[in-house]
């Protein structure tokens, strides 16, 4: 068996199973694998793959928006979170559950997560983290094997003899568990003994957790962390997901844990399970197919267009909030794809696990959020910024820059600067006053009533009066932008538009600088200001994709 294979990817595909489709999948694996970004040479030796092919099929993961290209490496891109988002989104368990999870994250002051099975392991769909030196570090998606965490007990108690079997079955094939990346790979110890202390009592643990309707994970993950887990369960008595509190045996022992947590963890619970019981009917939303976009695609960039891969992973989208179980009809009708190409789709993607099938009604799995999300659920605004900064630079050739609201303050969080012998030169993490700066004036102008500091005069074109400074602010806030001449320093001219975020708040601002020689003011508006919103466009569409299950960190 090939390494993070599974049996279902190595037994002989079906007849109709779409060759193209089984292929992407494997490279975005194989990115996910080597955290998110790979050179293409390397993703042909890990694939196994022909070059050929495997430049065929980054180019249509490019075309897509899942990838980017950079230079001889692939690298995922935010846009390919919605086919995790997807899965989620139709799970809606996030959505119900992630408040309850982060509040008691905040009352315990300690790691808290949410999880589902998948097969004989589990994956996290939510982690509310405590920042600390000492602090969990695994991401939404991974994967771990069940019998070393706290939740796998839990789930193995639902298990039949058909999923007991393929367990043992995996523990013999992978005994160092090298299919779970996420996990340090177990080894003898060095006084000899064989490890069995790393869930080899997993059956045992399992009937406990029967019994008492909870179960530890006392440092089988690795050395140091502890957990203590209960099953949320739905109406009809399944369990839906399990919660997690994660510590440190700096912090609690196994058994202090369960003694001084496990009645909090029991009312967390309970009211997890009262919001599912509660929730009313999710409201599907409707998605636009794109059977029409992957045929565009195909015309214009030919051969190198795997068409069949973008439809293939277009099914996946066609799952979302409301739209859990889907019809093949209905995946058709949301697609704009064929009934025939659909039903082809769906066949490959349930012999690779990632969608079940029963009475003619398709679910996606957890497995979708092996595509990709594990790396990608750690992005932050600065480096979804990045390359769209220095698209935007090489377009201008000026410099670009990202910022935040600090207080009274911006700092900047992400930057890009032209090869040329005169430019604005900012280092990250530079401060400056706000009101002066474009950056900080298309921030200040979302703020309901900004609090202006003490204003001197900079230069001598500085806006000093707090009146007039609020009469810019408006203007700002009406015109959507905000261009400074030479007001922070003489010589430099800044134009820069909001951020915002899903709620529409902003978060952040993205600007051009220049010297005032090299662009007029109206030219600035006539030249600039168009491709700096359209960047800022493409940033908002990244951040948004990312923080549809999570926050997203603006530094």
């Amino acid at each position: 068996m090939r390494p993070n294979a599974t049996p279902a990817q190595d037994s002989a595909a079906p007849a109709e199973a779409v060759t193209p489709l089984m292929r992407g999948l494997t490279v975005l694996r194989r990115l996910t694998d080597a955290d998110g970004s790979c050179s293409l040479s390397a993703l042909e030796r890990a694939s196994g793959l022909a070059r050929s092919t495997v430049d065929r099929i980054t180019a249509t993961l490019a075309r897509m928006g899942y990838v980017r290209l950079d230079g001889r490496d692939a690298v995922l891109a935010p846009r390919l979170m919605e086919l995790g988002n997807s899965y989620l989104a139709a799970l809606r368990l996030p959505k119900l559950l992630d408040p309850h999870a982060d509040a008691l994250a905040d009352e315990l002051d300690e790691s808290v997560s949410l999880a589902v099975a998948d097969r004989d392991g589990i994956r996290f769909i939510h982690q509310a983290t405590r920042r600390r030196a000492m602090s969990l570090s695994f991401r939404i998606g991974d994967l771990l094997p069940a019998e070393r965490t706290a939740p796998g007990p839990l789930f193995a108690t639902e298990w039949d003899e058909t999923e007991w079997k393929r367990w043992r079955e995996r523990r013999v094939a992978d005994p160092e568990d090298r299919r779970f990346p996420a996990v340090p790979v177990r080894s003898r110890p060095l006084d000899g003994s064989d490890g069995s202390t790393l869930g080899d009592d997993f059956e045992e643990r399992t009937e406990q957790a029967r019994d008492r309707g909870w179960a530890l994970d006392d440092q089988l993950i690795e050395p140091g962390l502890v957990a203590l887990a209960m099953p949320v369960r739905e109406a009809v008595g399944r369990i839906a997901c399990v919660v997690s509190v994660v510590s440190h045996t700096s912090r609690h022992s196994a058994d202090d844990l369960y003694q001084a947590l496990l009645p909090r963890l029991r009312s967390a619970v309970a009211a997890m399970e009262r919001e599912l019981r509660e929730a009313p009917p999710a409201t599907p939303d409707v998605p636009s197919g794109l059977a029409t976009w992957t045929g565009t695609s195909k015309q214009e960039l030919g051969r190198e267009f795997v068409e069949s891969l973008a439809r293939g992973l277009t099914v996946i989208t066609s799952f979302g909030e409301g739209r859990r179980e889907l019809t093949l009809t209905e995946v058709a009708e949301a697609t704009g794809l064929a009934r025939a190409t659909a039903r082809r789709a769906l066949i490959t993607l349930e012999h690779l696990g990632y969608v079940t099938a029963h009475d003619r009604v398709f679910r996606l799995t957890p497995r979708v959020l092996g595509l990709g999300y594990p790396p990608l659920s750690r992005v932050t605004l600065p480096d979804i910024a990045a390359p769209h900064l220095t698209a935007l630079s090489e377009l201008v050739h000026e410099s670009t820059s990202l910022a935040v609201l600090t207080g009274d303050e911006i700092q900047y969080t992400a930057r890009v600067a032209p090869r040329r012998i005169m430019s604005v030169n900012v280092t990250l993490g530079t401060r400056l006053p706000a009101y002066p700066t474009s950056l900080g004036r298309v921030m200040l102008a979302d703020l309901a009533e900004p609090r202006l500091p003490e204003i001197t005069s900079l230069t001598p074109r500085t806006v000093t009066d707090p009146g007039e400074l609020r009469a810019v602010l408006g203007r700002v806030r009406r015109e959507g932008y905000a261009l400074v001449d030479e007001e922070l320093e003489e010589g430099l001219r800044s134009i820069a538009v909001p951020v915002r975020d899903r709620g529409g708040r902003v978060v952040a601002a993205v600007n051009v600088a220049m010297h005032s020689s090299r662009r007029t003011v109206e030219e600035c508006v006539t030249e600039v200001l168009p491709v700096l919103r359209a960047t800022a466009a493409r940033i908002e569409a990244d951040l948004h994709m990312a923080g549809r299950f999570r926050k997203v960190p603006s530094i």
